[in-house]
């Protein structure tokens, strides 16, 4: 039987509160819970791969559904004295004490000495009409997330940059034998890469595309602007990552745009190889800071930034043991001064 939620007082107070519940907050949220640091994860239950029907590239978990290890980690979390807090974050503030608040939508307050925003990203698709409705089953982005599954299928790719389209057809093509590159209105590819399409066997389409359709057992092609209809099995698109960071405006961090080359792939918050950010107290993790980063990598990343954050706090506790042995040592208790 699954454990009952762990629930947040009105106004609670934790060593440490995580903002988001997937791969990197819950690999943190261990982490810290096994130091024994008071932790809390605020979890919306909405994770980037939501949609995805596995997870790939994860040594040992290997095919897991996303909710299946999302689920395992947060009972390994309450396993050692974690709290699970569904819920979303409003806000982030600072008190004049140094203390955070972090204020969630229903107004429960939870008082913490640092905070790990691990809230991820969302993926913007292309503005066009049944796109959504396939994403994360017959609508990938990933190669390494979905190339194994799209073999003996054919596959299509949309082009939103003429460029980047060409990689990611001439990419696709170590795993699958039929693509179809649709321009999509985007431009014409160089000679050089019309060689490299053609020696690969991938045919370029032309022309705007309208929308993508199924058929009742899952998507069924492309429809040009033009009225043709392209059969199609799969299809790839080159989604923007936007970073889940308005909470964090209330102390004054805020994601900045990203780019390949002079490509804009979307937005993340600039932080340390530790997890800092530029604001004392404040760090960050997984998809938030790195868009392209993999399940596993955002779970390595949550554990190396609660390692810093440990260590943050560790030096503070010490700090703060010294100061009151020095007072005591003042007022007459403790050992007293050392003689020489």
């Amino acid at each position: 039987m699954q454990k009952p939620v762990q629930a947040a007082t009105q106004t609670a107070e934790y060593d440490v509160v995580i903002v988001g519940g997937a791969a990197a907050g819950l690999s943190a949220g261990l982490a810290l819970s096994r130091a024994r640091r008071k932790v809390a994860v605020v979890d919306s239950g909405e994770p980037r791969n939501a949609a995805a029907g596995h997870i790939h590239n994860y040594l040992g978990r290997e095919g897991a559904a996303p909710g299946e290890l999302y689920a395992a980690g947060r009972e390994e979390v309450r396993s050692y004295g974690g709290t699970i807090v569904p819920g979303r974050a409003e806000n982030v503030e600072r008190d004049g004490d140094g203390m955070f608040r972090v204020i969630l939508e229903d107004g429960r307050t939870l008082a913490c000495r640092k905070v790990l925003a691990a809230s991820g990203a969302l993926d913007e698709l292309p503005a066009i009409p049944g796109l959504s409705d396939y994403w994360g089953t017959a609508v990938l982005h990933c190669p390494y997330c979905h190339g194994w599954e799209t073999d003996g299928k054919t596959l299509g790719v949309l082009a939103s940059d003429p460029d980047a389209a060409v990689h990611q057809a001439l990419m696709w093509r170590q795993w699958c034998a039929d693509i179809v590159l649709f321009l999509n209105g985007t431009g014409a590819p160089g000679e050089e890469q019309e060689r490299q399409l053609s020696a690969r066997g991938i045919r370029v389409v032309d022309g705007p595309v309208a929308a993508v359709g199924g058929d009742g057992a899952g998507l069924a092609g492309v429809r040009l602007v033009s009225g043709e209809f392209v059969s199609r099995q799969a299809l790839v698109v080159l989604a923007k990552l936007r970073a889940r960071d308005g909470y964090l405006a209330g102390v004054g961090l805020a994601a900045e745009e990203q780019y390949l080359g002079d490509l804009a792939i979307g937005t993340a918050l600039p932080a340390e190889p530790s997890g800092a950010t530029s604001v004392p107290g404040v760090y960050a993790a997984g998809n938030l800071t790195s868009p392209m980063t993999q399940v596993i990598g955002a779970a390595a990343a949550g554990l190396a930034t609660a390692a810093a954050i440990n260590a943050e706090l560790m030096a503070e506790d010490t700090a703060a043991t010294v100061a009151a042995a020095g007072q005591g040592a003042l007022h007459g208790h403790g050992s007293g001064p050392l003689l020489r």
